[in-house]
């Protein structure tokens, strides 16, 4: 068995922020010489999520939405009372979401569907330097 860790690094704008990571994912994937395994795809940081989605604006600003609706930024968090950084939202939305995604490697690609891609999706207050972990296991 084979593993392969690959680190991609980038950073964000600020909160909202969704980045495809398909292409990159994939990339560690070719590199690692893995035919049929795992992948799994890992946030470093509790206010960005992993994800999938049909990476297109329409959805990508519904996501943005439900997420603002699901945990909206204009609500006192007991995290902000404490720590007076104003990103108790960010955890809740990132908690909610989840830090990583694992997908099958089928034939040396990532098994998913056509309008299926792995995104990163910064939900902290500020613009922020990150790190994604992708681990390739498989022979």
């Amino acid at each position: 068995m084979t593993t392969h860790l690959h680190t991609i690094r980038f950073s964000t704008p600020g909160p909202g922020t969704i980045r495809d990571l398909s292409d990159e994912v994939q990339s560690a994937i070719a590199a690692s010489g893995v035919v049929d395994g795992i992948v799994c795809v890992s946030a470093v940081g509790s206010t960005m999520a992993i994800t999938t989605i049909e990476y297109e604006s329409g959805l990508v600003r519904d996501l943005q939405d439900a997420l603002e609706r699901l945990a909206p930024s204009s609500i006192p968090y007991s995290h902000d009372a404490r720590w007076h950084d104003g990103n108790g939202h960010s955890h809740i939305r990132a908690s909610l979401l989840g830090p990583s995604v694992s997908l099958p490697v089928v034939d040396g690609a990532m098994a998913v569907g056509t309008w299926q891609q792995v995104i990163a999706i910064e939900m902290d207050v500020r613009p922020r330097d990150r790190s994604v972990l992708v681990q390739v296991l498989g022979g």
